[in-house]
């Protein structure tokens, strides 16, 4: 029973597949066309990001069982061609959650106090102390949308502020607790100082954030986008934070991105007027897609995927 593992995960996966009688795979320096041609009677693969696991590619293994993807997003994958062939999915949002929960507060704490900033001038031997005032987090209302592992962890991490947590899920309903409240989209326009994405991409949530989302807000907002790049339309935000109705922005994912995250700045005379403006904004705050990046999720994703798989 071979599983092909195309991208590096945590040894642990490999480690207990092959306790349990599996034959691991590196393929991980293979060529798309030699995992198609070589290990063609795989009945697994374990992927991150390096190849899309389109109808083209999967076609050509003829026994396979299952495809897992070390991460939470499956925008990789042809869901509906594993589903007519049998093919299980598995994902392990389970893994990272904890990690993305601190990662999207620890932003928020950042861009509210301007630590990315005071950081740089301080090392560039400025002391402006009144230019660094920050604000705080406390008696602010945080609004969450999407409310998976993600959205749930952060929402969690909240919980030692004196914050108003307002949650839109559009497929879940009865979560609200005493730290919580399960709230519409119109509530969120209506009160919220921070907005924080944490959905999936797909056809429905594609330029989730556009013109319009950004100027349904009766107040003026801090923005956070764990989640998918393409979720904020960067125009869209450029125009927000321009007009004053976004008054700075964290983001952990961009609109340009490329399947493989490591190849995003290969072309520097190819970088987009928009993303320009936010990389000389300062009012942004950057991290290159690791919102879920940590030693700790490292080893979570790989056991996770692993009880999944044996189970």
């Amino acid at each position: 029973m071979k599983v092909l593992f195309i991208d590096t995960v945590h040894s642990i996966l490999n480690e207990r597949l092959t306790e349990a009688g599996y034959n691991c795979i590196d393929g991980t320096k293979l060529s798309k066309e030699k995992c198609q041609l070589e290990i063609n009677d795989a009945i697994g693969i374990v992927i991150r990001s390096r190849f899309k696991m389109d109808e083209d590619f999967l076609k050509h293994f003829n026994d396979l069982k299952f495809i897992a993807r070390s991460g939470a997003g499956m925008e990789n994958i042809d869901i509906e061609y594993c589903k007519n062939n049998n093919i299980n999915l598995y994902n392990a949002p389970e893994g990272n959650r904890n990690a993305v929960g601190e990662h999207a507060l620890g932003m928020l704490l950042s861009l509210f106090n301007r630590l990315h900033l005071a950081d740089r001038e301080v090392r560039n031997g400025k002391w402006d102390r009144e230019g660094n005032r920050g604000i705080e987090l406390d008696g602010k209302t945080v609004g969450i949308i999407g409310f998976g592992n993600n959205g749930s962890a952060f929402a969690k991490k909240l919980r030692g502020f004196d914050v108003k947590i307002l949650v839109y899920d559009k497929y879940k309903t009865d979560f609200g607790n005493e730290f919580i409240t399960e709230s519409t989209l119109e509530d969120l326009y209506k009160n919220c100082d921070v907005v924080s994405f944490h959905i999936p991409q797909n056809e429905e949530t594609i330029f989730f954030a556009d013109d319009e989302f950004f100027a349904s807000f009766r107040k003026n907002i801090y923005l956070i986008n764990l989640s998918r790049g393409k979720i904020v339309q960067t125009s869209a935000l450029v125009n927000s934070l321009e007009n004053g109705k976004v008054l700075g922005a964290c983001l952990d994912v961009l609109e340009y991105e490329k399947s493989s995250f490591e190849s995003f700045f290969e072309n520097k005379e190819d970088i987009h007027p928009y993303f320009k403006y936010l990389l000389e904004s300062e009012k942004t705050l950057f991290s290159p897609h690791v919102g879920g990046w940590t030693v700790e999720s490292y080893f979570k994703l790989s056991d996770v995927l692993a009880d999944k798989i044996l189970s």
